[in-house]
């Protein structure tokens, strides 16, 4: 029996990505120094596989049609899910987690409708989107963490980056729609297959 090319390990770590966030819900709904460490270390090692699994699903050549929609899916949701959690807990404005959470929604839904129409053309993430993702991870951790380490006030720091991922948010926001109804005009109205960032 031939087996299911889907079941690979780069689409297995996009699942433990998600089977991590109840976990990470439940860390955060007990608030104190070991569970804020417990769930920052949770977070980090599940956003870990979100680097693992692109690279090795290039590199051993397991892309798939399933990985391509997991992948995206699995990191919205553990972002969104740290986000509205530290919202809970007092540690992030619910305004700025709607903005940010509001662009990950448009632009997925860009993407679904840019893919519906399979033209082939493909809009990189670009270096603004990795910076908003990498400022995304590290604010979050801080905020879990909250309290001081070796001297530094990590919910302070936490909430320096977390202002930096939402003018990252808008900016590469905008940067994905303008290059994208570009690709429109330049094409005659065919929507091109977007890549998210």
């Amino acid at each position: 029996m031939t087996p299911n090319p889907a079941y690979n390990l780069p689409n297995a770590l996009s699942f433990i990505r998600i089977v991590s966030i109840p976990l990470l819900i439940v860390l955060t709904t007990s608030p104190g120094r070991l569970t804020g460490l417990m769930a920052a270390v949770v977070f980090g090692l599940a956003s870990l596989t979100d680097f693992l699994d692109g690279y090795l699903a290039r590199r051993m050549n397991r892309v798939t049609v399933l990985g391509r929609f997991l992948d995206p899916v699995a990191d919205k949701l553990l972002v969104s899910a740290a986000l509205i959690m530290l919202v809970s807990l007092d540690r992030a404005a619910a305004w700025v987690v709607f903005v940010i959470i509001g662009r990950e929604i448009a632009v997925t839904g860009l993407r679904a409708a840019a893919a519906a129409a399979a033209s082939g053309k493909v809009i990189d993430a670009g270096i603004w989107g990795k910076i908003k993702t990498a400022c995304q991870i590290v604010a979050i951790l801080s905020l879990l963490l909250h309290y001081p380490y070796f001297g530094y006030d990590m919910h302070f720091l936490g909430t320096v980056f977390l202002y930096a991922a939402l003018g990252l948010t808008v900016l590469s926001g905008w940067f994905y729609f303008k290059e994208y109804w570009a690709v429109i005009s330049r094409s005659g109205g065919g929507a091109p297959q977007a890549k998210e960032g």
